[in-house]
């Protein structure tokens, strides 16, 4: 199986062209929003530890919890497996969030492997670690690893922009919105950078996740 890519803003274009050809409601949105950005991170274990880190805190005390994990050199596998509890405690992480972070260590993820799985087995690889949800795994696939066609079913802002867009009574579910948007496939990442541009629009803010 060949795993398909969206490496820069041109190949977006494309990907955004041919899903305006499938579903024309898509136009007025990109030229309103224009061009998304792609917003690619490096991925690997840093990654999912700082996603992991931020999970229910505002951007703010996640950054500051973050940067003292940094300061403290415990942001690689094995500083995290030298540390104790209460070391990570003190750095900030709840008890919670210090199993995440230990179940990551522990499920020692092949990230270079990652990058030739086909989409669901990335899925199935991150999830099987306590503290990601598919959602986290599929903001990887899209940002980590540039996936082309992602669409994050659960996440509020692609179901409120897509409510707008398709002109639906409610919010849909994840599994209407699942069904919905099938024939959107292979550039339902383009289609999620455009819903969530256009979620930021019709809010007035920022709604791409960090």
């Amino acid at each position: 199986m060949s795993i398909h890519t969206i490496e820069h803003s041109q190949e977006l274009e494309t990907h955004i062209t041919a899903l305006i050809a499938i579903e024309p409601r898509f136009a007025a949105v990109y030229s309103q929003v224009g061009m998304p950005s792609l917003r690619h991170n490096v991925g690997g274990f840093e990654q999912l530890m700082r996603a992991m880190v931020g999970q229910q805190l505002s951007v703010a005390a996640a950054a500051s919890i973050w940067q003292r994990l940094i300061d403290a050199n415990l942001t690689t596998p094995q500083a995290i497996h030298e540390a104790t509890d209460e070391t990570l405690r003190a750095q900030g992480l709840s008890k919670q969030k210090t199993r995440y972070v230990r179940s990551l260590v522990e499920h020692d993820i092949d990230f270079v492997a990652l990058e030739s799985m086909p989409d669901e087995e990335v899925i199935k690889t991150l999830t099987a670690v306590i503290g990601i949800g598919r959602w986290t795994a599929e903001m990887y696939l899209l940002f980590s690893l540039k996936r082309v066609d992602v669409l994050a079913v659960d996440d509020l802002a692609i179901k409120v922009a897509a409510m707008d867009l398709l002109a639906l009574a409610e919010r849909p579910t994840p599994k209407q919105l699942k069904h919905l948007t099938q024939d959107w496939s292979p550039h339902r990442s383009a289609a999620s950078l455009l819903l969530w541009s256009y979620y930021g629009l019709l809010r007035n803010k920022t709604a791409v996740p960090l």
